[in-house]
């Protein structure tokens, strides 16, 4: 019994399988999938790109955010020009993309157009309005010009003309023909000079101030009604100088002469 069954465990013994190897019987598998994030960030890139596309559009190729409108505001100051000559300087034209709007090179414009303007800030206002705020030069002396008077703001520049005389503001009377200063420093320097007089003159004198005469760099004369005076000297120091002359003027206020070239030493001259 014990050999039979030696015998019959031999028989039974498996003989190694001849087929292929394990690997070879696995079943293909098709593409493997993309990770989670790759395809979440293909997602936002494509969001984007279509997002970008249509705000593009939106933006330039759209009829919705247009220029219908074009307004003025003057920010302060004199308003001598109208609200059609600003707006035909800036050339703005109505269907314009606003974003495609060149706001420098409109102020530019306007400011070449316009020598009277000052200034100019050009806002877009979405979605449909642009805005131009502007300030005007204001005269701070009016030079003769013939049968006119040129303007000059505080800077010197002259911007415009008027054909009569405007209350207030002082008349420039440059003799500077025989004028060494001229060769020296030039007709706009001693322009620019005699025009920062103006501008440093306290109100109350600078109502009564007829004309500002200049004969030379440092030679200045302030000519101011009832037949009043002041001898200014040169630009220099014109601050000190026009406080100086407002306290001379309240010290002796009958007086009809001053000197205020030495700022320091103001003086009453001839009683």
């Amino acid at each position: 019994m014990a050999g039979a069954t030696t015998a019959q465990r031999g028989g039974e013994r498996r003989q190694p399988d001849s087929g292929p190897p394990p690997s070879a019987r696995r079943p293909r598998r098709g593409p493997r999938p993309l990770p989670r994030r790759p395809r979440l960030l293909l997602l936002v890139l494509a969001l984007t790109l279509l997002v970008g596309g249509f705000g593009t559009w939106v933006l330039y190729g759209s009829d919705w955010l247009r220029v219908e409108r074009v307004s003025v505001h003057w920010t302060e100051g004199p308003r001598r020009l109208t609200e059609d000559q600003i707006v035909a300087a800036a050339g703005i034209s109505l269907g314009t993309p606003l974003a495609s709007l060149d706001q420098e090179a409109v102020a530019d414009r306007m400011l070449a157009e316009l020598p009277r303007l000052a200034s100019v800030d050009v806002v877009r206002g979405w979605p449909n309005g642009v805005s131009l705020k502007v300030r005007e030069r204001e005269a701070e002396v009016l030079i003769p010009d013939g049968d006119r008077y040129a303007e000059v703001d505080a800077d010197g520049v002259r911007f415009g003309e008027v054909d009569e005389a405007v209350a207030g503001v002082p008349l420039l009377d440059l003799d500077l023909e025989d004028s060494p200063s001229t060769r020296r420093f030039g007709e706009d320097r001693v322009r620019r000079e005699a025009v920062g007089v103006a501008a440093a003159l306290p109100e109350s004198v600078r109502r009564d101030t007829r004309v500002i005469r200049v004969t030379s760099y440092d030679s200045i004369t302030l000519e101011l009604s009832g037949d009043r005076t002041v001898r200014w000297g040169s630009a220099e120091d014109s601050a000190a100088k026009a406080e100086a002359l407002g306290v001379v003027m309240q010290a002796a206020r009958d007086a009809r002469h001053f000197d205020v070239s030495v700022p320091s030493a103001p003086a009453v001259v001839g009683g």
